[in-house]
Parts: structure tokens; C-alpha cells; sequence
């Protein structure tokens, strides 16, 4: 893969540490990287701190990327999601969230998950373990495959595979315990 010729001047400059070049990479990709974590963390504040944080990581790494390896909104993307990823496991443990109560399974209609707003949908996510929650978000949200899942969060495909079904599982589980009624 091949970057740009502005991307490589950019990357140049950040690389130098020039400060105008750092601020226009941000620029550039603030606003796709900021929706990111919004959708994963939940809520502005939130979603500052892990994008700042993730940011950090880029400009301190910007030596490490490699053109080869892939785009370079795609090697930001990764940083900032794994950004995201930290950020949430850190809040969970701050808020030692209790666990999921095992419950009878019972069947939830297929329609009922797709009558649901998407903000109620995606506050249930928000209570799944980080990386269930990720799968879940790039699969169903992002349209990632399994394969891509695998690459971006350093997991076996099978993983990928299992933390969908947990996700699937959970979010079952979550709508009982919320008794949310939907009408058509």
C-alpha cells in the first residue's frame, strides 16, 4: 500500500517534530478518530480523553509506521481504537461494574433487537467486557469481518468468532434484566 504525497510530506514533518505539521495530522483526522471513540466510549468526555490519549500514542510512534503495513488512517484508527479499549477497561475498573447475573436463557425475537433504538442498542454494548464490545461495535456496527477484527485487536479469528456469540449471548441476557418492552 502506498501513501499520498501530502500524507508523506505530513508524515515528514510530524516525524521532524514540526508542531504545524503534528496539529494539521490531527486536523485531518480528528473528526473520523473522534466519532470512533465516541461510539465506543459513550460520551464526550470520555471520548476526548481516550482520543487525546490515543493521539499521544500517534505522535510518539509516528516513527514506527510503515507504508507497507497499510494506510495511514488505518494505522491511526488501530492506535486510537486501542486507545479506547484501554480508556474503557480503566473506567470499568474504577467502577468495579458488577457482573452479568447468570440467568435462564430465553429466546429474544430477532425483530426485537431490530425495533430497538440504536442509542438503547449501543448503551447495552457499553456494558459489555472491552473487547466483546469491540468485536461486537467492528462487526455488526462497522461491517468488519472476522478476519479484520482478527488484525486490528491482535486476536485469532476464532476469538473474533467466540467474543461475537458472547456479545450475541450477553445482550440477550441484558434485555431481560432491563425488561425493555418495543412497539411496533
Amino acid at each position: 500500500m502506498t501513501t499520498s504525497a501530502p500524507d508523506k510530506e505530513l508524515l515528514e514533518g510530524c516525524r521532524a517534530g514540526n508542531r504545524k505539521a503534528q496539529e494539521r495530522l490531527y486536523r485531518d483526522y480528528y473528526r473520523s478518530m473522534a466519532a470512533l471513540c465516541l461510539r465506543y466510549t459513550g460520551n464526550d468526555a470520555d471520548a476526548v480523553e481516550a482520543l487525546n490519549n490515543g493521539f499521544l500514542k500517534v505522535f510518539r510512534n509516528i516513527g514506527r509506521y510503515d507504508a507497507a503495513q497499510g494506510s495511514l488512517y488505518t494505522w491511526i484508527r488501530t492506535i486510537v481504537l486501542h486507545s479506547c479499549l484501554d480508556y474503557i477497561k480503566v473506567r470499568q475498573r474504577q467502577e468495579s461494574a458488577d457482573e452479568l447475573e447468570d440467568a435462564p436463557e430465553a429466546h429474544i425475537p430477532a425483530d426485537a433487537v431490530s425495533r430497538m433504538q440504536a442509542s438503547e442498542l449501543l448503551a447495552l454494548v457499553r456494558r459489555l467486557p472491552p473487547a466483546t464490545a469491540a468485536v461486537f461495535n467492528l462487526y455488526v456496527l462497522e461491517g468488519c469481518t472476522h478476519r479484520e477484527i482478527a488484525t486490528l485487536l491482535d486476536i485469532s479469528e476464532g476469538t473474533s468468532k467466540w467474543h461475537l456469540a458472547a456479545a450475541r449471548k450477553q445482550l440477550q441476557l441484558l434485555i431481560q434484566q432491563e425488561n425493555m418492552h418495543y412497539h411496533e
